[in-house]
């Protein structure tokens, strides 16, 4: 019977149907395998030695962030840890701030990096200077825009760090504002952490975010630190562990306890500055990691033009309609599961849109930095 709908199907038709087959299953997979992982994911009541930290805040010009945030850093509720402030060529009174706080906490260090015309250097440079500095092996990594949320946050990342890991992801959300950008902002977040925490989960770490993440000061310089992508500006915390991370090395923390808030970004303008920076970094993954993003990617396009397909040339309108709310009952279900997984609020509506729409945004970002081969700045 089969066969027999085969031979009298168009070609044209039979193409089609392909196609949208070979979408579903692959998005199918990708959805209910790899973004269920983070839903799935359940703290381990392990009992740990609190081992002393090392948090390190890379500052530029960061005086009104850190006046606010940096206290919530400094009384964590974790018995040895230090913090470390790499005041990078800060022009503002970050110095006069970080001396007179330095007054108030005995476990908060700072250190400068004076301007200098002649030479020109990115985020990474403050960072190794950071990891120079730091007295404990364990570190942990977030920007001077970030907060924890709980007092809680050193003590959660500590729990992470098992028998043989060396590299801890955490999530790092934005804070929620009103407007358009803001929902996008979240969604293109919520999406990208379903993506690096459901590989990680699955053994193939790729990324981290630098707002929250935790790694060893040894495997940074067994691993030659940042000597292979130093010259670009991105990629102090993606490109380190999409070199350094595999599945027996790498930790994933989702307790809510463990999660940190940042500013975002308040103008579009600011917004696809900020993304084609951090997107920058993808060509320099590694040829496997670039693979399976891709292939979600080019799935998801595929089923959207192939439904497109499908209407243009009247093909059975009960396939149409069964293909398309099969998988968007998926994703909307497995969505919204993440959602509450990582406590993300008011941007669910927005999917059906932002699922063609992200992808074409971020292609115009790629192209944009392609054309563009000025360095640009770290802030």
């Amino acid at each position: 019977m089969i066969l027999q709908f085969l031979q009298n199907i168009p070609i044209l038709h039979f193409i089609i149907y392909a196609a949208i087959i070979f979408a579903l299953i692959i998005q199918s997979i990708y959805y209910l395998v790899i973004f269920l992982k983070p839903v799935l994911w359940k703290k381990k009541n392990a009992d740990v030695e609190f081992e002393p930290l090392s948090v390190i805040i890379c500052a530029k010009n960061e005086e009104a962030n850190l006046r606010k945030n940096l206290p919530k850093i400094l009384e964590q509720d974790y018995p040895y840890f230090e913090v470390i402030v790499v005041n990078d060529c800060s022009e503002d009174d970050t110095e006069m701030l970080l001396g007179e706080m330095e007054q108030q906490y005995n476990n908060l260090r700072h250190t400068n990096i004076e301007l200098d015309k002649k030479f020109t250097h990115g985020k990474k440079l403050a960072v190794i200077i950071g990891m120079k500095s730091a007295k404990s092996n364990k570190c942990v990594f977030t920007d001077a825009d970030c907060y924890p949320i709980s007092k809680n946050w050193l003590a959660e990342i500590a729990k992470s760090y098992v028998i043989n890991k060396q590299i801890v992801l955490g999530f790092g959300a934005y804070e929620k504002r009103p407007g358009l950008l803001n929902k996008i902002i979240q969604y293109d977040t919520l999406t990208i952490a379903m993506q690096y925490f459901g590989f990680a989960l699955s053994g193939r770490p790729y990324m981290g975010v630098g707002r929250n993440m935790s790694y060893l000061k040894q495997i940074f310089f067994a691993g030659k630190g940042f000597i292979n992508h130093y010259h670009i500006m991105s990629g102090d915390d993606d490109l380190f562990v999409n070199e350094n991370a595999d599945k027996s090395n790498t930790a994933v923390v989702l307790s809510k306890d463990s999660f940190t808030n940042s500013v975002p970004e308040m103008s579009w303008r600011s917004w696809s500055k900020q993304k084609k920076r951090h997107l920058s970094s993808g060509k320099y993954y590694k040829k496997g990691d670039k693979f399976f993003l891709g292939l979600e990617i080019f799935s998801r396009l595929l089923f959207y033009i192939s439904i497109l397909a499908m209407v243009v040339f009247k093909i059975n309108y009960l396939v149409i309609i069964s293909c398309f709310c099969f998988r968007f009952g998926i994703q909307m279900i497995i969505i919204k599961l993440n959602m509450n997984k990582l406590d993300q609020k008011g941007f669910w509506f927005l999917t059906p849109l932002l699922d063609i729409v992200l992808p074409i945004i971020h292609l115009f970002f790629i192209i944009s930095n392609k054309l563009n081969t000025s360095k640009g700045k770290w802030k």
